[in-house]
């Protein structure tokens, strides 16, 4: 009994302790801290990328990147609110001549608390803004197809989330600045993933990021032609 009781106690610290160390950085602003030191600026000639997202940017292959100048900083189940936090450290320090922005889709499955579809518009609107003020051009990116939450079933995302991509492409035009939508490319008719691009309704097959990558290197190509 005793030593059952020592158990949930350990179990029960060790889960406090976790707790304490994501309330300390909540936006995990030490993933990548180590990995931006070693980074040197981009030279006269390098057009630099970086990816800004959560789980679905973190997710790229890495032979997407291999022999490229683009750098992925994408965290797994992150909100707006914690990329807008991490922005300067994980974009703007690392001197990029673009940012793509692909967030939202934790915001409506509540992972960091309740938010509308403006507040989530008006956070990537504040990345957006960061950008251009720094002479980043941001590519917006649609928030992907997903048809509901495994996580948190029944929010309704397949409604919520054109919604969203409306006030992200109305953003994006008033900013002048690029609207990658892979949701038009890439929706059924649930307004959620086909089968053969999801594993789970949210996250990506390889053939899905197969159409992603075509479509975010034309719109890379076309932003740096139009800079």
């Amino acid at each position: 009994m005793l030593k059952t009781k020592l158990i949930v106690l350990a179990a029960l610290s060790s889960l406090l302790f976790s707790k304490k160390l994501s309330a300390q950085d909540w936006g995990n602003l030490g993933k990548f801290k180590s990995a931006n030191e070693k980074l040197q600026s981009p030279d006269s000639s390098e057009q630099r990328v970086v990816f800004m997202g959560n789980s679905i940017t973190e997710g790229w292959t890495k032979s997407f990147f291999k022999g490229k100048p683009y750098v992925n900083r994408g965290i797994g189940g992150q909100t707006t609110p914690q990329m807008l936090l991490r922005f300067r450290q994980d974009v703007i320090a690392l001197e990029p001549t673009i940012v793509v922005i692909l967030a939202g889709t934790n915001d409506i499955a509540g992972n960091t608390g309740p938010m509308t579809v403006a507040e989530i518009r008006d956070n990537i609107l504040s990345m957006v803004e960061l950008a251009k003020a720094n002479d980043i051009i941001p590519i917006v990116s649609s928030v992907l197809p997903a048809y509901d939450y495994p996580w948190r079933p029944g929010l309704e995302p397949n409604k919520k989330i054109p919604e969203l991509n409306a006030l992200l492409k109305g953003m994006a035009l008033e900013q002048n600045v690029p609207y990658l939508d892979y949701f038009s490319a890439m929706a059924d008719e649930r307004n959620g993933l086909p089968k053969e691009y999801t594993t789970d309704e949210v996250h990506v097959t390889e053939k899905g990021y197969g159409i992603m990558g075509d479509m975010v290197e034309k719109a890379i190509y076309e932003a740096l032609k139009n800079k």
